[in-house]
C-alpha cells in the first residue's frame, strides 16, 4: 500500500495492567475490531489514544485522526450493528450507570476547613 507511513522505529516501552470500566456493547465492539485487525485489545487502544492525540492540522481542537480505515470503518459499523451499540461518540457525556451507584465519579475532596486540622 504506497498510502501507508513507513514503519516506526522500535520504541521501548513499559506496559501496565489497567482495570478500567466501560459501556458494555462498545467493549464487545472494542474486542471484535481487535480481532478483526489480528492485533490485542491493549494494542488496539494504544492505537486509537495515540491517534486521538494528534490534532488535525486547520482544525486545532476539533478533530483528531483516525487510525481505522475503509475497511476497518465497515467492520465497526456491522460490529456496532450487531452488538447493539446505538450511540456516537457524544453520548459518553450522558452515560450512567443502571444502578445510579458505581461508575459515577466521585465527589471532589472538600478542603479541609482550620477546626478539622
Amino acid at each position: 500500500m504506497a498510502d501507508q507511513p513507513a514503519p516506526a522505529a522500535e520504541t521501548p516501552v513499559e506496559r501496565v495492567q489497567l482495570g478500567v470500566r466501560m459501556e458494555k456493547r462498545m467493549v464487545k465492539v472494542l474486542k471484535g475490531l481487535a480481532e478483526f485487525q489480528n492485533v490485542s485489545l491493549g494494542q488496539l487502544l494504544e492505537n486509537i489514544v495515540l491517534h486521538s492525540f494528534e490534532p488535525m492540522p486547520g482544525a486545532e481542537g476539533e478533530w483528531a485522526a483516525s487510525p481505522h480505515g475503509k475497511r476497518a470503518l465497515a467492520a465497526i459499523a456491522d460490529l456496532k450493528r450487531v452488538y447493539g451499540m446505538d450511540y456516537d461518540a457524544h453520548a459518553a457525556h450522558g452515560f450512567r450507570e443502571r444502578d445510579g451507584a458505581e461508575g459515577t465519579a466521585p465527589a471532589p475532596p472538600q478542603p479541609r476547613r482550620a477546626r478539622d486540622a
